[in-house]
Protein backbone atom coordinates (compact mmCIF):
# COMPACT_ATOMS: atom_id res chain seq x y z
CA UNK A 1 0.00 0.00 0.00
CA UNK A 2 2.87 2.52 0.73
CA UNK A 3 4.60 1.88 -2.45
CA UNK A 4 1.27 2.37 -4.20
CA UNK A 5 0.45 5.60 -2.06
CA UNK A 6 4.04 7.35 -3.38
CA UNK A 7 3.00 6.71 -7.00
CA UNK A 8 -0.09 8.59 -6.43
CA UNK A 9 1.05 11.53 -4.21
CA UNK A 10 3.27 12.82 -6.79
CA UNK A 11 0.68 13.11 -9.12
CA UNK A 12 -1.22 15.91 -6.63
CA UNK A 13 1.44 17.55 -5.11
CA UNK A 14 2.15 18.76 -8.95
CA UNK A 15 -1.24 20.26 -8.93
CA UNK A 16 -1.41 23.99 -8.24
CA UNK A 17 -3.49 26.92 -9.14
CA UNK A 18 -3.01 28.81 -11.96
CA UNK A 19 -6.56 31.28 -11.59
CA UNK A 20 -9.45 31.62 -9.27
CA UNK A 21 -12.32 33.23 -8.17
CA UNK A 22 -13.87 35.07 -5.12
CA UNK A 23 -17.99 35.10 -5.31
CA UNK A 24 -18.13 37.98 -3.07
CA UNK A 25 -21.35 39.01 -0.56
CA UNK A 26 -22.71 41.20 -3.39
CA UNK A 27 -22.33 38.47 -5.54
CA UNK A 28 -24.50 36.33 -2.65
CA UNK A 29 -27.49 38.88 -3.07
CA UNK A 30 -27.75 39.30 -6.87
CA UNK A 31 -27.79 35.44 -6.87
CA UNK A 32 -30.58 35.59 -4.33
CA UNK A 33 -32.33 38.63 -6.57
CA UNK A 34 -32.42 36.72 -9.43
CA UNK A 35 -33.19 33.32 -7.57
CA UNK A 36 -36.65 34.92 -5.92
CA UNK A 37 -38.33 34.35 -9.08
CA UNK A 38 -37.55 31.17 -10.17
CA UNK A 39 -38.03 29.96 -6.27
CA UNK A 40 -41.48 31.65 -6.54
CA UNK A 41 -42.46 29.36 -9.28
CA UNK A 42 -40.83 26.02 -8.84
CA UNK A 43 -42.78 26.26 -5.15
CA UNK A 44 -45.87 27.54 -6.81
CA UNK A 45 -45.75 24.36 -9.56
CA UNK A 46 -44.67 22.04 -6.77
CA UNK A 47 -47.32 23.17 -4.03
CA UNK A 48 -50.48 23.96 -6.04
CA UNK A 49 -50.10 20.55 -8.58
CA UNK A 50 -49.49 18.69 -5.43
CA UNK A 51 -52.90 16.23 -4.80
CA UNK A 52 -54.42 17.14 -1.91
CA UNK A 53 -54.92 14.41 1.04
CA UNK A 54 -58.51 12.55 0.59
CA UNK A 55 -60.53 13.31 3.25
CA UNK A 56 -61.13 11.44 6.76
CA UNK A 57 -64.07 10.65 8.87
CA UNK A 58 -62.16 12.52 11.69
CA UNK A 59 -61.01 15.54 9.27
CA UNK A 60 -63.76 14.90 6.30
CA UNK A 61 -62.96 19.31 5.30
CA UNK A 62 -60.37 19.41 2.13
CA UNK A 63 -57.76 21.59 2.07
CA UNK A 64 -56.69 23.33 -1.03
CA UNK A 65 -53.62 25.89 -1.62
CA UNK A 66 -55.01 28.19 -3.60
CA UNK A 67 -52.06 30.71 -3.91
CA UNK A 68 -48.21 30.90 -3.49
CA UNK A 69 -46.20 33.95 -2.86
CA UNK A 70 -42.47 33.93 -2.26
CA UNK A 71 -42.06 37.47 0.06
CA UNK A 72 -38.38 36.97 1.57
CA UNK A 73 -35.18 35.07 -0.26
CA UNK A 74 -32.29 35.89 1.29
CA UNK A 75 -28.47 34.26 0.77
CA UNK A 76 -25.55 35.60 3.36
CA UNK A 77 -22.22 34.35 3.61
CA UNK A 78 -21.28 32.51 6.62
CA UNK A 79 -17.39 32.36 6.92
CA UNK A 80 -15.49 29.07 7.50
CA UNK A 81 -18.83 27.11 6.87
CA UNK A 82 -20.88 28.08 3.59
CA UNK A 83 -24.17 30.36 2.95
CA UNK A 84 -27.62 30.75 4.75
CA UNK A 85 -30.68 30.50 2.64
CA UNK A 86 -33.59 31.93 4.09
CA UNK A 87 -36.38 31.86 2.32
CA UNK A 88 -40.31 33.02 3.47
CA UNK A 89 -43.30 31.75 1.36
CA UNK A 90 -47.03 33.14 2.26
CA UNK A 91 -49.85 30.46 1.58
CA UNK A 92 -53.35 30.71 0.85
CA UNK A 93 -55.32 27.82 2.01
CA UNK A 94 -59.15 27.16 1.26
CA UNK A 95 -61.01 24.32 2.82
CA UNK A 96 -64.34 25.36 2.15
CA UNK A 97 -65.45 28.57 -0.06
CA UNK A 98 -65.76 30.37 3.19
CA UNK A 99 -62.97 29.62 5.04
CA UNK A 100 -59.83 31.08 3.79
CA UNK A 101 -56.69 31.20 6.22
CA UNK A 102 -52.63 32.62 5.29
CA UNK A 103 -50.42 30.53 6.14
CA UNK A 104 -46.74 31.14 5.93
CA UNK A 105 -44.34 28.55 5.24
CA UNK A 106 -40.41 29.87 6.78
CA UNK A 107 -37.22 27.64 5.40
CA UNK A 108 -33.59 28.10 7.13
CA UNK A 109 -31.36 26.29 5.29
CA UNK A 110 -27.73 26.03 5.88
CA UNK A 111 -25.99 25.25 2.34
CA UNK A 112 -22.14 24.93 1.13
CA UNK A 113 -19.96 23.65 -2.13
CA UNK A 114 -18.35 20.60 -2.00
CA UNK A 115 -16.11 18.99 -3.97
CA UNK A 116 -17.31 15.59 -4.98
CA UNK A 117 -15.54 12.09 -5.64
CA UNK A 118 -15.38 13.17 -9.16
CA UNK A 119 -13.54 15.95 -8.38
CA UNK A 120 -16.89 18.33 -9.83
CA UNK A 121 -18.19 20.90 -7.01
CA UNK A 122 -21.66 20.72 -6.01
CA UNK A 123 -24.30 22.12 -3.39
CA UNK A 124 -25.29 20.56 -0.74
CA UNK A 125 -27.29 21.53 2.17
CA UNK A 126 -26.27 20.51 5.57
CA UNK A 127 -29.00 21.54 7.64
CA UNK A 128 -32.40 22.75 6.66
CA UNK A 129 -35.60 23.69 9.32
CA UNK A 130 -38.91 24.16 8.01
CA UNK A 131 -41.79 26.10 10.06
CA UNK A 132 -45.53 26.77 9.28
CA UNK A 133 -47.17 29.23 10.97
CA UNK A 134 -50.99 30.39 10.50
CA UNK A 135 -50.96 34.25 9.68
CA UNK A 136 -54.40 34.99 9.50
CA UNK A 137 -58.38 33.50 8.78
CA UNK A 138 -61.31 34.98 7.49
CA UNK A 139 -62.84 33.74 10.80
CA UNK A 140 -60.18 35.38 13.19
CA UNK A 141 -60.77 38.95 14.36
CA UNK A 142 -57.05 39.30 15.59
CA UNK A 143 -55.11 39.15 12.55
CA UNK A 144 -51.95 40.50 14.27
CA UNK A 145 -48.78 37.99 15.08
CA UNK A 146 -48.34 34.73 13.22
CA UNK A 147 -48.62 31.81 15.17
CA UNK A 148 -48.03 27.65 14.96
CA UNK A 149 -50.51 26.00 13.21
CA UNK A 150 -51.98 23.20 14.43
CA UNK A 151 -54.07 22.01 10.93
CA UNK A 152 -52.16 18.43 10.71
CA UNK A 153 -53.62 18.24 7.19
CA UNK A 154 -52.06 21.27 5.53
CA UNK A 155 -48.55 20.01 7.23
CA UNK A 156 -48.99 16.94 5.07
CA UNK A 157 -50.13 18.27 2.30
CA UNK A 158 -47.10 20.87 1.85
CA UNK A 159 -45.08 18.22 2.96
CA UNK A 160 -42.11 20.72 3.87
CA UNK A 161 -39.40 17.57 4.67
CA UNK A 162 -39.64 17.15 0.94
CA UNK A 163 -39.15 20.86 0.12
CA UNK A 164 -35.77 20.53 2.16
CA UNK A 165 -34.39 17.94 0.34
CA UNK A 166 -34.92 19.94 -2.43
CA UNK A 167 -33.87 23.23 -1.45
CA UNK A 168 -31.21 23.96 -3.27
CA UNK A 169 -32.98 23.70 -6.59
CA UNK A 170 -34.67 27.19 -5.35
CA UNK A 171 -31.53 28.48 -6.41
CA UNK A 172 -30.35 29.46 -10.15
CA UNK A 173 -27.30 27.04 -9.67
CA UNK A 174 -28.00 24.04 -8.92
CA UNK A 175 -25.52 21.26 -9.71
CA UNK A 176 -25.67 20.76 -13.65
CA UNK A 177 -24.82 24.51 -13.65
CA UNK A 178 -21.95 24.06 -10.91
CA UNK A 179 -20.68 21.79 -13.49
CA UNK A 180 -20.43 24.03 -16.55
CA UNK A 181 -17.46 25.51 -14.39
CA UNK A 182 -15.04 22.19 -15.46
CA UNK A 183 -16.64 22.31 -18.71
CA UNK A 184 -14.00 21.93 -22.03
CA UNK A 185 -14.41 25.44 -23.76
CA UNK A 186 -13.15 26.09 -27.46
CA UNK A 187 -10.56 28.72 -28.11
CA UNK A 188 -9.52 26.97 -31.64
CA UNK A 189 -10.82 24.44 -33.65
CA UNK A 190 -8.05 22.28 -32.18
CA UNK A 191 -7.54 23.53 -29.03
CA UNK A 192 -9.81 24.03 -25.80
CA UNK A 193 -9.46 24.87 -22.43
CA UNK A 194 -10.68 23.24 -19.16
CA UNK A 195 -10.73 24.55 -15.46
CA UNK A 196 -10.67 21.91 -12.54
CA UNK A 197 -11.41 22.76 -9.43
CA UNK A 198 -8.68 21.61 -6.76
CA UNK A 199 -10.21 21.76 -3.55
CA UNK A 200 -13.55 22.38 -1.95
CA UNK A 201 -14.22 26.36 -1.54
CA UNK A 202 -12.89 28.56 0.98
CA UNK A 203 -15.38 30.53 2.83
CA UNK A 204 -14.11 33.99 4.44
CA UNK A 205 -15.64 37.38 4.92
CA UNK A 206 -14.39 38.49 1.10
CA UNK A 207 -16.33 35.84 0.23
CA UNK A 208 -16.47 32.21 -1.22
CA UNK A 209 -13.25 31.66 -3.09
CA UNK A 210 -12.61 28.68 -5.71
CA UNK A 211 -9.06 27.59 -6.75
CA UNK A 212 -8.51 26.38 -10.20
CA UNK A 213 -6.64 24.46 -12.64
CA UNK A 214 -6.38 25.25 -16.00
CA UNK A 215 -5.81 22.26 -18.41
CA UNK A 216 -5.39 22.79 -22.23
CA UNK A 217 -6.20 20.04 -24.63
CA UNK A 218 -5.17 19.62 -27.88
CA UNK A 219 -6.89 17.39 -30.75
CA UNK A 220 -8.76 16.37 -27.22
CA UNK A 221 -5.41 14.94 -25.13
CA UNK A 222 -4.29 16.88 -22.56
CA UNK A 223 -1.17 18.83 -23.20
CA UNK A 224 2.16 18.72 -20.66
CA UNK A 225 2.75 21.89 -19.11
CA UNK A 226 5.26 22.86 -16.61
CA UNK A 227 4.40 23.20 -12.84
CA UNK A 228 4.32 27.42 -11.63
CA UNK A 229 7.20 28.16 -10.22
CA UNK A 230 5.81 30.41 -7.61
CA UNK A 231 2.06 28.56 -6.22
CA UNK A 232 -0.72 30.64 -7.04
CA UNK A 233 -3.10 31.92 -4.64
CA UNK A 234 -6.35 34.17 -4.62
CA UNK A 235 -5.23 38.04 -3.85
CA UNK A 236 -8.05 39.12 -1.42
CA UNK A 237 -9.14 42.53 -1.93
CA UNK A 238 -7.97 45.80 0.17
CA UNK A 239 -11.35 46.05 1.19
CA UNK A 240 -14.76 45.09 0.88
CA UNK A 241 -15.96 44.97 -2.85
CA UNK A 242 -18.66 45.81 -4.61
CA UNK A 243 -18.45 44.40 -7.68
CA UNK A 244 -19.84 40.93 -7.50
CA UNK A 245 -17.23 38.63 -8.64
CA UNK A 246 -13.77 38.79 -8.51
CA UNK A 247 -11.44 36.45 -10.91
CA UNK A 248 -7.89 36.56 -10.76
CA UNK A 249 -5.23 34.96 -13.44
CA UNK A 250 -1.30 34.32 -12.81
CA UNK A 251 1.35 35.05 -15.23
CA UNK A 252 1.68 31.25 -15.90
CA UNK A 253 -1.87 31.25 -17.24
CA UNK A 254 -1.18 32.93 -19.61
CA UNK A 255 2.40 31.91 -20.74
CA UNK A 256 0.03 28.14 -20.76
CA UNK A 257 -2.81 29.35 -22.77
CA UNK A 258 0.50 30.68 -25.72
CA UNK A 259 1.61 27.55 -25.20
CA UNK A 260 -1.17 25.13 -25.79
CA UNK A 261 -1.73 27.69 -29.28
CA UNK A 262 2.20 27.07 -30.11
CA UNK A 263 1.55 23.53 -29.25
CA UNK A 264 -1.38 23.50 -31.68
CA UNK A 265 0.11 24.77 -34.23
CA UNK A 266 -2.13 27.83 -34.24
CA UNK A 267 0.72 30.06 -34.34
CA UNK A 268 2.53 29.19 -37.29
CA UNK A 269 1.59 31.21 -40.15
CA UNK A 270 2.75 31.42 -43.71
CA UNK A 271 3.67 35.16 -44.34
CA UNK A 272 3.23 36.40 -48.47
CA UNK A 273 6.53 39.39 -48.86
CA UNK A 274 5.64 41.97 -51.24
CA UNK A 275 8.76 41.29 -52.89
CA UNK A 276 9.87 39.05 -55.46
CA UNK A 277 13.12 36.43 -56.53
CA UNK A 278 14.06 39.24 -59.19
CA UNK A 279 13.52 42.54 -56.51
CA UNK A 280 15.38 40.52 -53.88
CA UNK A 281 18.28 39.74 -56.46
CA UNK A 282 18.82 43.51 -57.02
CA UNK A 283 19.67 43.65 -53.43
CA UNK A 284 21.41 40.34 -53.24
CA UNK A 285 23.16 39.55 -55.89
CA UNK A 286 23.63 35.91 -55.50
CA UNK A 287 19.97 35.61 -55.88
CA UNK A 288 20.05 35.65 -59.44
CA UNK A 289 22.00 32.33 -59.93
CA UNK A 290 19.12 30.33 -57.83
CA UNK A 291 16.04 31.00 -59.36
CA UNK A 292 15.59 31.38 -63.28
CA UNK A 293 11.75 32.59 -63.24
CA UNK A 294 10.60 35.56 -60.78
CA UNK A 295 8.87 33.95 -57.68
CA UNK A 296 7.07 35.75 -54.56
CA UNK A 297 8.97 35.82 -51.57
CA UNK A 298 7.17 33.77 -48.98
CA UNK A 299 8.08 33.35 -45.33
CA UNK A 300 7.05 30.35 -43.25
CA UNK A 301 7.36 30.85 -39.66
CA UNK A 302 7.00 28.15 -37.02
CA UNK A 303 7.70 28.79 -33.21
CA UNK A 304 11.16 27.80 -31.46
CA UNK A 305 10.94 27.58 -28.23
CA UNK A 306 8.06 27.94 -25.76
CA UNK A 307 6.25 31.78 -25.95
CA UNK A 308 6.51 33.59 -22.48
CA UNK A 309 4.45 36.45 -21.23
CA UNK A 310 5.32 38.53 -18.77
CA UNK A 311 2.98 40.72 -16.35
CA UNK A 312 4.05 43.96 -15.03
CA UNK A 313 2.31 46.78 -13.39
CA UNK A 314 -0.73 47.80 -16.22
CA UNK A 315 1.33 46.00 -18.78
CA UNK A 316 0.87 42.82 -20.19
CA UNK A 317 3.92 41.33 -22.64
CA UNK A 318 4.00 38.13 -24.88
CA UNK A 319 7.56 37.33 -26.25
CA UNK A 320 7.36 35.23 -29.18
CA UNK A 321 10.45 32.99 -30.73
CA UNK A 322 10.27 32.04 -34.17
CA UNK A 323 12.10 31.09 -36.97
CA UNK A 324 10.69 32.14 -40.68
CA UNK A 325 11.88 30.02 -42.84
CA UNK A 326 12.37 32.77 -46.22
CA UNK A 327 12.16 31.11 -50.07
CA UNK A 328 10.62 30.97 -52.91
CA UNK A 329 7.47 29.73 -54.76
CA UNK A 330 4.04 28.80 -52.91
CA UNK A 331 3.48 25.59 -54.35
CA UNK A 332 7.23 24.24 -54.31
CA UNK A 333 8.25 26.08 -51.67
CA UNK A 334 12.74 26.79 -51.51
CA UNK A 335 13.94 27.58 -48.98
CA UNK A 336 17.19 30.41 -49.04
CA UNK A 337 17.29 31.93 -45.98
CA UNK A 338 17.04 31.35 -42.55
CA UNK A 339 16.10 33.34 -39.80
CA UNK A 340 15.30 33.24 -36.04
CA UNK A 341 12.82 35.81 -35.25
CA UNK A 342 12.48 37.18 -31.61
CA UNK A 343 9.05 39.17 -31.02
CA UNK A 344 7.86 41.39 -27.71
CA UNK A 345 4.34 42.29 -28.26
CA UNK A 346 2.24 44.58 -25.64
CA UNK A 347 -1.26 42.82 -25.03
CA UNK A 348 -4.69 43.97 -24.63
CA UNK A 349 -6.83 42.45 -22.53
CA UNK A 350 -11.13 43.32 -22.28
CA UNK A 351 -13.96 40.85 -21.22
CA UNK A 352 -16.78 40.01 -23.75
CA UNK A 353 -19.45 38.09 -21.95
CA UNK A 354 -17.94 35.24 -20.49
CA UNK A 355 -14.73 35.67 -22.44
CA UNK A 356 -11.37 37.08 -22.29
CA UNK A 357 -10.25 38.68 -25.47
CA UNK A 358 -6.52 39.02 -25.91
CA UNK A 359 -4.95 41.17 -28.42
CA UNK A 360 -1.88 42.70 -29.60
CA UNK A 361 -2.23 46.12 -29.29
CA UNK A 362 1.03 47.21 -30.32
CA UNK A 363 4.48 45.50 -31.31
CA UNK A 364 7.47 47.12 -28.71
CA UNK A 365 10.43 45.20 -30.04
CA UNK A 366 11.58 42.70 -33.11
CA UNK A 367 14.88 41.26 -33.65
CA UNK A 368 16.08 39.56 -36.45
CA UNK A 369 19.32 37.50 -37.07
CA UNK A 370 20.53 35.26 -39.72
CA UNK A 371 20.96 31.38 -38.86
CA UNK A 372 21.44 29.65 -41.97
CA UNK A 373 22.04 31.13 -45.81
CA UNK A 374 22.28 29.62 -48.77
CA UNK A 375 23.22 32.95 -50.84
CA UNK A 376 26.15 34.07 -48.25
CA UNK A 377 26.34 36.07 -45.24
CA UNK A 378 23.72 39.07 -45.46
CA UNK A 379 24.44 42.12 -43.13
CA UNK A 380 21.61 42.39 -39.94
CA UNK A 381 20.38 45.92 -41.45
CA UNK A 382 19.88 44.37 -44.56
CA UNK A 383 17.85 41.80 -43.49
CA UNK A 384 15.25 44.23 -41.15
CA UNK A 385 15.13 46.23 -44.10
CA UNK A 386 13.97 43.25 -46.40
CA UNK A 387 11.55 41.69 -43.90
CA UNK A 388 11.04 43.54 -40.59
CA UNK A 389 7.82 45.26 -42.66
CA UNK A 390 6.47 42.21 -43.44
CA UNK A 391 7.12 40.30 -40.12
CA UNK A 392 5.72 43.53 -37.43
CA UNK A 393 2.64 43.29 -39.50
CA UNK A 394 1.85 39.88 -40.02
CA UNK A 395 2.77 37.89 -36.79
CA UNK A 396 0.35 40.34 -34.85
CA UNK A 397 -2.62 39.81 -37.37
CA UNK A 398 -2.22 36.10 -37.15
CA UNK A 399 -2.35 36.19 -33.09
CA UNK A 400 -5.37 38.63 -33.13
CA UNK A 401 -6.99 36.21 -35.78
CA UNK A 402 -6.23 33.05 -33.73
CA UNK A 403 -7.77 34.47 -30.62
CA UNK A 404 -10.37 36.98 -32.20
CA UNK A 405 -13.33 34.94 -30.63
CA UNK A 406 -11.73 35.15 -27.16
CA UNK A 407 -10.91 32.48 -24.38
CA UNK A 408 -13.79 31.11 -22.10
CA UNK A 409 -13.52 32.24 -18.78
CA UNK A 410 -14.64 30.27 -15.64
CA UNK A 411 -18.47 30.68 -15.16
CA UNK A 412 -21.98 29.35 -13.94
CA UNK A 413 -24.39 28.75 -17.33
CA UNK A 414 -26.94 31.46 -17.90
CA UNK A 415 -24.96 33.93 -16.03
CA UNK A 416 -22.61 36.70 -18.12
CA UNK A 417 -20.09 39.06 -16.96
CA UNK A 418 -20.36 43.40 -16.94
CA UNK A 419 -18.89 46.48 -15.60
CA UNK A 420 -15.83 44.63 -15.89
CA UNK A 421 -12.55 46.19 -14.88
CA UNK A 422 -9.17 44.69 -15.73
CA UNK A 423 -5.78 45.77 -13.71
CA UNK A 424 -2.74 44.22 -14.63
CA UNK A 425 -0.35 43.35 -11.72
CA UNK A 426 3.14 42.09 -11.37
CA UNK A 427 2.49 38.14 -11.85
CA UNK A 428 -1.70 38.22 -11.84
CA UNK A 429 -4.41 39.88 -13.62
CA UNK A 430 -7.44 40.82 -11.86
CA UNK A 431 -10.97 41.12 -13.06
CA UNK A 432 -13.86 42.21 -10.90
CA UNK A 433 -17.08 42.13 -12.83
CA UNK A 434 -21.04 41.99 -11.86
CA UNK A 435 -23.21 39.16 -13.05
CA UNK A 436 -25.94 38.92 -14.99
CA UNK A 437 -28.60 36.62 -15.71
CA UNK A 438 -28.71 36.06 -19.43
CA UNK A 439 -32.95 36.78 -20.10
CA UNK A 440 -32.88 32.66 -21.36
CA UNK A 441 -31.77 30.60 -18.03
CA UNK A 442 -31.93 27.39 -19.94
Amino acid sequence: LSVLLSLLVPAHTTRSPDCGGILTPSGLRYLAEVSKPHADSVLRRDLMDSPAPAPSPTSPSRNRIISVKVDKFSLTLIPDTGMRLSIEVDLGITSAPSSTKEMRLSILADLHVDMNPEENLELVTSDCKPTLEEVQSTEETDRSAPHKSSGSDVDKQIDVEKICLEVSKLLLFPNERLMSLAAPFPITPNCQVQYLPLAAPMYSEQGIIISLQTTFQVAGAAIPLPVSPVPFSMPEPASSSTSHLILAFSEHYYTSLFSALEESGALNVSLLSSLTTATLAERITQMGSLFQEDLPVVLQAVTRSSPHVVLEEDKAIVQLFLTAQIGAGSSLFQSFLSVNVDVTARLQLSVADTRMIISVAAVEDIELSLATSDVGPILAALLEELFLPTIREEVPAQINKVLRQGVFLPHIASFTYTDVNITIHKDYVLVPCNLQLEARTG
